[in-house]
């Protein structure tokens, strides 16, 4: 399926590799569910793409199997034909998605020409754009030209969605399409719409948290993901032990690393689940918010529940213990940092993951630059005199901001930054003041949830 899908095995085994794997695919799935994989591959692949874009690619790849592994085909007709597409997507007037490294590929030969455009892909949309329309809405657009509809809707649904694994894109995309041409034609739609977003309401659920976690993987790999979930647990539970947290952030992190880029077909429903029982297992006795999250019979449900949960109340707690030299520049270095700053986020339990991630960048930078340096002492002291400097503001500049932001609707909140801003800025005219608030106000509102977008927020900090 897919040059993309082949081309891992493809430098090895040559062309008709390729073609042989393109043609099973094809007449083992039908050309229509041939066609609806390869819209949801290459919108999630080309995910700044535009839907006429994609829409050419589709046809080309569609007409290009539907030739060319019929039977009796000439045995050249793939390789010719891949060669004649690969030399569109080189033409300055190509149909085809727009990617800045195209130009290189486009410098090569052959089969590597085709394997580099074949590789190409859009970065991820941090931010998904697909908005669901109403009942009605979705019923006028289905029955005017139900083809159109279906193939705008896994376009849209698929590049806002793209990270999810592919297994959970393609169930979530098919019982949606499934539940509109049924409930369209029913004599009572909106029992029928009820009915049906009822039953696909864990499906759904595992997409939204497929994404984002899978966002946050590929962002952050797997390292910084378990000390991402790591911090979040400390502030939704700061009574909670390092001891009974950390197996369970590193479980979540085996968890996305195994499943973020399978195509087994329940690996992430699978994994999560037995993840989900194992953390409510663990932390439902400590707190009674866990609990309660952990009291359904749906796994997916409760997995959706812990991750939504507000972080708790900053509690009073003594100052954290830093560090020392040896427990920094020795063996476990990595894991007295995690230790360190999952304490401290037990303390500041506003603190955005975005922040306390540029700490732990920080923070390893710290250890590669010391405890190679000819007195790792002398240089770490060094260290620890600027972040006692700077570190005591940057916490509490992040906890306020989201703190309020946590607490008070929204309006109070941007009156409130107004206020803040009044005090610090004097100076500043009424625009300014203005344009200021609606940036921090805009910066609060996505990247103070335990699940903003990692990379767009770390842009922004």
């Amino acid at each position: 399926l897919l040059l993309l899908l082949a081309s891992t095995h493809a430098m090895h085994r040559g062309k008709a590799y390729v073609r042989d794997k393109v043609c099973q695919e094809f007449k083992t799935l039908g050309k229509e569910n041939f066609r609806t994989l390869t819209i949801i591959a290459n919108s999630r692949k080309y995910s700044n793409a535009t839907f006429e874009e994609i829409n050419h690619l589709v046809q080309e790849i569609v007409s290009l199997a539907e030739t060319c592994c019929a039977e009796g085909a000439d045995p050249s007709c793939y390789d010719a034909g891949s060669s004649a597409l690969s030399a569109k997507s080189c033409s300055g007037d190509s149909p085809f998605p727009f990617h800045p490294g195209t130009a290189a590929c486009c410098s090569q030969e052959g089969l590597e020409q085709k394997l580099c455009l074949a590789a190409l892909q859009h970065p991820p949309q941090q931010l998904p754009r697909y908005l669901q329309p109403s009942n009605e809405e979705l019923c006028e657009a289905f029955k005017k030209d139900p083809k159109d509809f279906a193939d705008r809707f896994l376009y849209e649904y698929a590049s806002s969605y793209g990270q999810a694994p592919l297994p959970v894109l393609v169930g979530s995309t098919r019982t949606f399409l499934s539940m509109v041409s049924t409930c369209c034609i029913s004599p009572t739609p909106t029992a029928c719409f009820l009915k049906e977003k009822l039953e696909r309401k864990s499906l759904s659920l595992l997409t939204l948290i497929s994404n984002r976690a899978c966002s946050r993987f590929t962002a952050y790999g797997k390292d910084k993901v378990t000390f991402s979930y790591l911090t979040s647990l400390a502030q939704k539970m700061p009574s909670a032990s390092f001891e009974d947290i950390l197996p369970l952030a590193e479980n979540a992190a085996e968890v996305f690393s195994e499943c973020c880029d399978s195509v087994a077909e329940d690996c992430m429903q699978k994994k999560l689940s037995e993840h989900t029982a194992k953390a409510c297992g663990v932390l439902s006795a400590q707190d009674e918010r866990f609990a309660d999250c952990c009291k359904g019979k749906n796994l997916m449900q409760n997995y959706f529940c812990i991750s939504a949960l507000p972080p708790a109340p900053t509690p009073k707690l003594p100052e954290v213990p830093k560090p020392t030299d040896e427990q920094l520049c020795g063996e476990e270095g990595a894991y007295h940092t995690k230790r360190y700053l999952f304490e401290l986020s037990q303390r500041h339990t506003n603190i955005p993951d975005v922040f306390l991630g540029k700490l732990y960048d920080a923070s390893g930078k710290v250890r590669e630059e010391c405890c190679s340096a000819k007195d790792p002492s002398a240089c770490l002291n060094s260290k620890r005199q600027q972040m006692g400097q700077e570190l005591p503001s940057f916490l509490e500049r992040a906890n306020q901001l989201c703190g309020q932001y946590t607490q008070l609707n929204f309006l109070d909140f941007k009156k409130r930054l107004r206020e803040s801003l009044m005090q610090t800025m004097p100076e500043a005219s009424a625009e300014l003041l203005g344009q200021l608030v609606e940036q921090r106000a805009d910066f609060a509102s996505t990247c103070c949830s335990p699940n903003s977008p990692p990379l767009y927020c770390s842009s922004k900090v």
